[in-house]
């Protein structure tokens, strides 16, 4: 899954290109396996100071900050992407063998190298060791995760290992930030090119080679692997079992989802009663009149009903987050591998498809870590699919709305629970089965090998977990005064236009209404009035504006001003036409950000141009079917 601690985006002077002093160092690379901790790492090296990019001509991206968290400001550091050697494969490792060479247009050589492998695992990860340090470039072998090395019995002489490999290497804890130090000196220090080792000469290029001098060495250094791995061995027997790990998944999705409408439902009914007072206070102090109307029932009302959903988004976002650091996600990984391969798909496409779980436009661009180029494409374009965080908030109005309280299971589980779950799954079974047409058909491609570095089960830490928060909460608000913000002032510019006599219309006499009844022939038999129509339209810039949209239309009609958005589209909606409005989001590709990101990604509009539209077709098609047969049977 990819980190969804987004960097903060600060501008960084190119480092300098003039002639520079023997040893001098401008540029340094950061290299390591995937799931090794470099990323929390180079947080901590660069403390937040960073910005993201893409290397030219290619699409993966390429973070770098000023080394501030050691005092080095006049160091760039390039996070390259996580690799398992220099075999280009993968676009992401051509990436980083070109970096790393010097080939990369636009990017400077590394005038050194900080080495970071997983001290848990680091018979397997000293594989990386030998073609790196073969580089001859001044390079430093940061054992992480040392601390839970220690803590659970684990060993390694630092300096033997230091001997063997011939360049320095220190035991650092990236998530409590000891021993950097060593990095610090390491750069102070003006790097001189190293001599390699005589004996690291044969292993490199050869597979075999390498995997036996790195179990020599390992040996050879007293590394002994931490004894909690038989208790890792013992929790996995159970949570990677062919029928007792997917019943384990399916219990902790169902209490997952039930926490956020438990505990997350009265947080945002007490958050929406909060923002209303803060509304009403607000709404004082403004003339009466055109000015009071465009604060309070254009901006105010639009961007209030979709933050009153922060709450559930925050909760969602904290079980992932626990899930993910405490190493159980790429279990999951594991035992969906058996759906991937089912359907045609590699298992290095559940990552992709997991992430997509908070947003699609990260997700897409995980999916360069598949080798098989049409893999990759049929990833990138069942990906939308995935029950993305924007959905969350229109899925949680109609729910709350037209969904009743009903427990089951001796109150275990809600109805609302069981529906919310149900759009996750059509969402994930709609990808599945996409993917499987592709890649029987179009993108039938052989099946490659899935390679994962099981992490040891680990507790998350209070402050990855924080950040990861503040950052989705962070880009949710913005979301929601910006775009959402906008948007429904466009909406109420549009819901009073044009004046007559010095009076507003009707809002279905507005220019708004009027391009809404325009299209509710088109919509009708879905269920949906002309107000869903223009949530429709709006919808395509992001999914969570439809809530917005929503809250300015009901909030612009006199007969539902007076009436909360939840009450209004319980009155203004058929049942029918609520239930197949979750079945239309639930496949229908409203988001501009994804659009652009599949385009970028796939290097024209071709693909998008056809996801797009297959998508649209589906979720008509299903909107109409579940709109008649919810009304045939409850009217």
């Amino acid at each position: 899954m990819s980190d969804c601690c987004g960097p903060v985006a600060i501008e960084l002077p190119p480092p300098p290109t003039g002639t520079k002093a023997a040893g001098e160092l401008h540029t340094i690379a950061l290299v390591g396996p995937p799931n090794s901790g470099k990323s929390t790492l180079f947080n901590r090296l660069t403390g937040l100071r960073q910005k993201v990019a893409n290397y030219p001509g290619v699409t993966v991206e390429q973070r770098m900050g000023r080394m501030a968290g050691v005092g080095r400001e006049d160091l760039v550091l390039i996070d390259l992407p996580g690799i398992y050697s220099l075999d280009p494969f993968s676009e992401d490792a051509r990436v980083s063998v070109n970096v790393l060479e010097g080939h990369m247009p636009g990017t400077p050589k590394p005038d050194a190298i900080l080495l970071v492998l997983d001290s848990l695992h680091l018979t397997r990860q000293l594989m990386l060791a030998a073609p790196v340090l073969a580089l001859g470039l001044p390079t430093i072998v940061l054992l992480n995760m040392s601390d839970l090395m220690e803590s659970r019995g684990g060993a390694i002489d630092p300096l033997k290992l230091a001997q063997e490999l011939q360049a320095p290497v220190a035991l650092v804890s990236a998530t409590k930030g000891t021993g950097l130090q060593a990095v610090t000196m390491f750069l102070n220090r003006q790097g001189k090119k190293e001599e390699l080792p005589k004996l690291m000469l044969p292993v490199i290029g050869n597979a075999q080679s390498t995997h036996r001098w790195a179990a020599q060495v390992s040996s050879r250094t007293g590394y002994r692997a931490p004894l909690s791995a038989n208790a890792t061995r013992r929790v996995d027997r159970v949570l990677l079992h062919p029928v007792w790990g997917p019943l384990f998944f399916l219990v902790v999705v169902f209490s997952v989802f039930e926490v956020v409408f438990s505990i997350g439902q009265p947080l945002s009914d007490g958050l929406q009663d909060w923002l209303g007072k803060f509304g009403t206070m607000g709404a004082a102090l403004l003339p009466d009149g055109w000015i009071r109307s465009l604060v309070l029932d254009g901006g105010w009302k639009g961007v209030t009903s979709v933050l009153v959903f922060l709450p559930q988004i925050l909760l969602l976002f904290l079980f992932i987050g626990l899930l993910e650091d405490s190493g159980y996600l790429a279990r999951a990984a594991l035992i969906a591998d058996r759906v991937m391969r089912s359907i045609g798909l590699n298992g290095k496409a559940f990552i992709p498809l997991l992430s997509a779980y908070a947003c699609a436009v990260p997700a897409i661009m995980a999916t360069r870590t598949i080798e098989n180029k049409r893999d990759r494409l049929a990833t990138i374009l069942v990906t939308p699919f995935m029950t993305c965080s924007a959905r969350l908030p229109v899925y949680m109005l109609l729910i709350a709305a037209f969904v009743p309280n009903i427990a089951f299971a001796w109150g275990l589980i809600g109805l609302k629970t069981l529906v919310m779950l149900g759009l996750y799954v059509i969402g994930f079974l709609a990808a599945l089965i996409t993917a499987r047409l592709l890649k029987s058909s179009v993108l039938k491609s052989s099946a490659t090998p899935f390679i994962l570095e099981l992490p040891q089960y680990r507790m998350p830490t209070l402050r990855s977990i924080g950040i990861r928060l503040y950052d989705r909460g962070r880009v949710f608000v913005q979301q929601a005064g910006t775009v959402i913000l906008c948007v429904t002032l466009a909406l109420w510019v549009l819901a009073n236009l044009p004046v007559h006599g010095g009076h507003r219309p009707d809002l279905e006499a507005s220019f708004i209404g009027s391009l809404g009844h325009s299209i509710e022939p088109v919509i009708a038999p879905l269920g949906f009035n002309w107000k869903i129509g223009i949530g429709l339209l709006s919808s395509v810039l992001a999914r969570e504006v439809m809530v917005g949209t929503m809250g300015t239309l009901y909030g612009a009609d006199p007969a539902t001003q007076s009436l909360s958005l939840q009450t209004a589209l319980h009155h203004d909606l058929p049942l029918g036409g609520a239930i197949a409005l979750m079945v239309f989001f639930a496949f229908a590709l409203q988001c501009t950000s994804t659009i652009a990101v599949v385009r970028r990604e796939t290097n024209g509009w071709k693909w998008p141009a056809i996801q797009f539209l297959y998508m649209l077709l589906l979720a008509y098609g299903a909107a109409f079917l579940t709109n008649h047969i919810v009304t045939a049977i409850w009217g």
